[in-house]
C-alpha cells in the first residue's frame, strides 16, 4: 500500500491512531538489545529494502544520496508490489538476521508487530530523529510502547476518483454514487471498484465500509466490535453492490494496480484508490482519462467517509552493521526536501504538516486538500504485534460474504471470534 502531512488541526487523527489492540509481550530479551545497539556508530554501505517504485521516486532518491556520499552509497532492494509478499520476506530476513536488510520500508500497520519481536532499533539515543515538523498521527504509526522505532516516510488516505465528464457532482454519499451507477450502466462501463481480491487491501477496504456506515472492526475499549448492526451494513452495502453489478464482477481480484488500469483505461466511473493514483492517470501514455477525472473524499453513510490511515515508514534493521549511516538516510527520506520531492514525482502524501498548505505544491497538487480531508477523518487499522492474524480474520471473512459462501451475519459472528482469538493469543 502507498502515503501524507499539514500542520492543521491533526488532533483528531493523533488521537485515533492510538486506538487498538496494543499488546506487549513477544518481545525480545538481552540478545535483541545488543543487536539494536550494534553498529550504532559504525558508518558505510547500506541496503535499502521497499516495494515495487511504481512511481519512480526510490532510484532518483538514491541517485541523489551516492552521489554525495562516495563511501556510504545505497543500494536499492526492490520487492514485489504485493504488500503480504513485502512483508513475508522482511520476516524471513529477519529471522536470518540478514545483515543486509539495513533499513526497510515497512508498512504502518507492521511496526507494532517488528518491533515488539526485537527486529527494528529503536531511534533513540543515538539514533533519535527529530519528529517536531511531523504530523502527530505519522509518528504515532511509528511508535510501540511509547518509544519511536521508525520514520514516518510517508502517509495515506483514501480517496474517490471519479470521471467528472460524466459525473458532473461527485457523490457525498455511498447512496449518491450507488444511484450515479446508472450512468455507467448507459455508458457500458464499471461503476464502481476498489480493492477486494483477499489481501491486506480488503483488509482496509472493509474496514472503510464499516466505519463509512458508522460501525467499527474495534470498540472504545479496542476490544473486537463488529457484530454489531452498523458494521454489518458496511459489509452488506460491499455485498449488495457485488450483487447487483454496481462492482463489477472481476473487481474480486483486484489490488490497487488492477483497479488502477482499468480506470485509466475508461472502464470505471469510480475508483477507491491512493494519491499515488493522480500523478500515474495523469502522465501515463495508455490513460485514456487523462483530462477527464477529478478527485473527492470517500463517500460513507450521511457524507465524508472514514478512510483507512495508510502510509510507511522507514526502519533500521536491528541486525544492520552500519547504523549510523542507516539514520542519516531515515533523516534524508524524511527531510523537507525529500518530501515534496515524493509528492511531486508520486503523488505520495508527505509526512510534513506545512507541505499541505505549501503554494508551490498546492499548484501542482490540486488534490491536497481533499487529500487532508481523507486523513484528518481517517481510522487505523487495529495496532497490535498479532496483526498478521488480526487482518486474516477481516479478510478470510469479508472475501466470504463478497462471494457469497457466507450471510454478512455469518461472516461477522465469525470475523468477532476470530478477531478474539486472534487477540486473546
Amino acid at each position: 500500500m502507498k502515503t501524507t502531512r499539514s500542520r492543521v488541526r491533526f488532533a483528531s487523527v493523533a488521537g485515533v491512531a492510538v486506538i487498538g489492540l496494543v499488546l506487549t509481550g513477544c518481545s525480545s530479551g538481552s540478545s535483541a538489545n545488543d543487536d539494536a545497539k550494534s553498529g550504532q556508530d559504525s558508518r558505510g554501505p547500506i541496503t535499502y529494502v521497499q516495494g515495487k517504485d511504481n512511481s519512480n521516486v526510490v532510484r532518483p532518491l538514491i541517485a541523489k544520496w551516492n552521489k554525495a556520499h562516495k563511501d556510504e552509497k545505497v543500494n536499492f532492494k526492490e520487492q514485489s508490489d504485493q504488500a503480504d509478499q513485502q512483508h513475508d520476506d522482511l520476516v524471513q530476513h529477519f529471522q536470518a538476521k540478514d545483515a543486509n536488510y539495513d533499513v526497510v520500508d515497512v508498512d504502518v500497520v507492521w511496526t507494532a508487530e517488528f518491533a515488539a519481536k526485537g527486529w527494528l532499533t529503536p531511534l533513540t539515543g543515538a539514533m533519535k530523529i527529530g519528529t517536531s515538523k511531523l504530523l502527530p498521527a505519522t509518528v504515532k504509526t511509528a511508535t510501540y510502547n511509547d518509544t519511536l522505532y521508525a520514520a514516518p516516510q510517508t502517509s495515506d488516505g483514501a480517496l474517490l476518483y471519479y470521471r467528472k465528464d460524466l459525473v458532473k457532482t461527485p457523490p457525498t454519499t455511498w447512496s449518491d454514487m450507488m444511484d450515479d451507477c446508472q450512468i455507467a450502466k448507459d455508458k457500458g462501463i464499471g461503476c464502481y471498484a476498489g480493492q477486494f481480491a483477499k489481501y491486506e487491501g480488503l483488509t482496509v477496504n472493509a474496514s472503510e465500509a464499516i466505519n463509512g456506515s458508522g460501525g467499527s472492526v474495534l470498540g472504545k475499549s479496542g476490544a473486537p466490535d463488529v457484530d454489531t448492526s452498523d458494521a454489518k451494513a458496511g459489509l452488506q452495502n460491499l455485498v449488495d453492490a457485488f450483487k447487483d453489478g454496481n462492482i463489477p464482477a472481476e473487481a474480486i481480484t483486484y489490488q490497487e494496480e488492477q483497479g488502477r488500469t482499468a480506470f485509466e483505461a475508461g472502464k470505471l466511473l469510480f475508483l477507491r484508490n491512493w494519491p499515488y493514483v493522480y500523478s500515474l492517470a495523469k502522465t501515463d501514455g495508455s490513460s485514456k482519462v487523462k483530462d477527464t477525472f477529478g478527485i473527492a473524499p470517500i463517500p460513507g453513510a450521511d457524507g465524508t467517509g472514514a478512510s483507512t490511515l495508510g502510509g510507511h515508514n522507514a526502519a533500521i534493521s536491528a541486525y544492520s552493521k552500519h547504523k549510523a549511516t542507516a539514520h542519516d538516510f531515515l533523516e534524508f527520506l524524511e527531510s523537507t526536501e525529500t518530501q515534496k520531492f515524493f509528492a511531486t514525482q508520486g503523488s505520495l502524501a508527505p509526512v510534513i504538516g506545512d507541505l499541505y498548505t505549501d503554494s508551490e505544491l498546492t499548484k501542482k497538487l490540486p488534490y491536497l486538500p481533499t487529500l487532508l480531508k481523507s486523513i484528518e477523518s481517517a481510522e487505523p487499522r487495529p495496532v497490535t504485534p498479532f496483526y498478521p492474524a488480526v487482518t486474516k480474520a477481516i479478510q478470510d471473512n469479508t472475501y466470504a460474504a463478497l462471494k457469497g459462501s457466507k450471510s454478512v451475519d455469518e461472516a461477522m459472528k465469525d470475523m468477532q471470534d476470530a478477531l478474539k482469538a486472534a487477540t486473546s493469543s
